[in-house]
């Protein structure tokens, strides 16, 4: 019987918040059992000469089941976040129009949930849930001490305006009671005890709120004047319509309730300059105030002047170019606390060529270490440690996952990316091994990709295929 079952030899580690070293790296029981020098005797040993190898990336923004069953996404799309060296994703699911399209008690719809994933997944699977309704607020305790979820949702665009359908019925599509700024209180009040209960239990442990922030009124008033001035079907029309200072003013908002209320908060996809800017502002005043921020790729590396059709459009919107070189900044300044992909796998068909029927976002993760390498390491210098606190330990650390996911350290998962950051491919669709028909980032060419992803000790990803079959988990936080 060999010692190890794996042995990554003569590659370049890369320690979150350490830096890098060469060194081999043995598993067992799928665990990282041995970091060290000429490390020998293992059922299967994978060369890493040449390449870096990371902690898996944890996806923390992630759409499971938006728009197609559960089932079918959890086996095609984090199929694709291994392409891209993802080894946990933690999916946002809520109540209302899409996913399930259904309301009721999480304690009655969170098993179907995880019933509908568990068996189909290739990466280990966390979820975010959104409190759409009083009751549903009322299960945040238990969903923190029975469930493992230790992470929680508010759409502030959804308060009294619905885009997706195209109408003002709030409540018909969030199937919810009222869902305003004082459902968000009550949720902040839920989750700010919440947090205080579990870190009295656990000081490492963080219960958080994630927001959505788009301003709904300013939304309305921006989207008549657009569908006024002759209702153009672009991108940047669109971006107009949700335009950076709705950002602007949802993160005020928020922040002031945070801030009221003491709950830890994330400010997902900013999307804008302006945004980031008011997330640092907030930090600045109110310091005491637990805040994290978030960016995705698309905001990052996508703009409406060079995207044609409505592939791209999401929410937030694509912005500007000058708002893409704002977030690079906010990232390389550490203002930006990690990258996401906000996956979200939307096919051709329910996109069309009519802006506001089609429906918003799309897929990404199998880009998420190849493009923080080609686009932040290569070219804007940013280090291979600095690349995997972004994508790994940061997430890790803000959703209740570290030191068992995002770290090298010896007795945690052996999650792995083994990465040649030479290797330069042509993204498409085909590459990125995705049910989704089409790719905002089709055509790019992107230099950095993983060549093996390893899931708690067994390659499950390598040269462009997956391995065996599907063995990913939940994962309690």
């Amino acid at each position: 019987m060999s010692r190890y079952d794996l042995i990554i030899k003569n590659g370049t580690l890369v320690l979150p918040y350490t830096g890098e070293i060469r060194a081999d790296l043995a598993t067992r029981a799928g665990r990282i059992a041995a970091i060290g020098e000429d490390l020998t005797d293992a059922d299967e040993v994978l060369d890493a000469t040449g390449k870096l190898v990371f902690p898996g990336a944890v996806d923390a923004h992630y759409h499971l089941g938006i728009y197609r069953p559960l089932e079918v996404d959890a086996a095609e799309e984090t199929r694709s976040s291994l392409v891209g060296g993802a080894t946990t994703v933690l999916s946002y699911f809520r109540t209302g129009q899409h996913y399930l399209n259904k309301t009721g008690a999480y304690e009655d719809i969170l098993p179907e949930v995880l019933a509908a994933v568990s068996g189909r997944s290739w990466t280990d699977f966390g979820f975010h849930l959104a409190p759409m309704d009083t009751r549903q607020v009322g299960e945040v305790p238990a969903l923190v001490d029975r469930h493992g979820i230790s992470s929680f949702k508010y759409y502030m665009f959804y308060k009294g305006f619905n885009l997706s359908a195209d109408s003002r019925d709030a409540k018909a599509f969030t199937m919810s009671d009222e869902y305003d700024l004082g459902h968000l209180y009550q949720i902040m009040e839920a989750v700010s005890a919440a947090a205080v209960s579990a870190a009295a239990r656990d000081a490492g442990r963080r219960v958080s709120l994630s927001l959505h922030c788009e301003q709904a009124e300013l939304m309305r008033l921006f989207i008549e004047r657009v569908r006024a001035a002759g209702d153009p079907q672009t991108l940047r029309a669109y971006s107009d319509a949700r335009p950076p200072l709705t950002e602007r003013v949802a993160i005020g908002e928020a922040t002031t309730l945070a801030a009221a209320t003491a709950c830890p908060v994330n400010l997902l996809h900013l999307s804008s300059g302006e945004a980031l800017a008011a997330a640092t502002e907030a930090r600045l005043a109110r310091p005491d105030l637990d805040l994290r921020t978030e960016v995705t790729l698309h905001h990052l590396c996508l703009n409406y002047d060079e995207l044609s059709g409505l592939g791209g459009k999401v929410n937030p919107p694509i912005r500007s170019a000058q708002d893409s070189a704002a977030l690079w900044d906010g990232v390389l300044s550490g203002k930006v606390d990690w990258v996401a992909s906000d996956h979200a796998c939307c096919l051709e068909e329910h996109k069309g060529d009519e802006l506001w029927p089609a429906l918003p976002g799309f897929g990404g993760t199998g880009l998420l270490y190849p493009v923080l390498l080609s686009e932040g390491m290569h070219k804007r210098g940013l280090a291979p440690h600095r690349v995997a606190e972004l994508v790994s330990g940061n997430p890790a650390r803000a959703y209740g996952l570290w030191p068992r996911k995002g770290s090298l350290l010896v007795g945690q998962d052996a999650d792995l990316a083994v990465v040649d950051p030479g290797l330069e491919q042509e993204v498409t669709g085909e590459l990125l091994l995705s049910g989704q028909d089409h790719c905002p980032f089709a055509g790019r060419k992107v230099r950095g990709w993983p060549v093996a992803t390893v899931l708690r000790g067994q390659v499950a990803y390598r040269d462009g295929a997956v391995v065996g079959d599907p063995r990913g988990a939940f994962v309690a936080r």
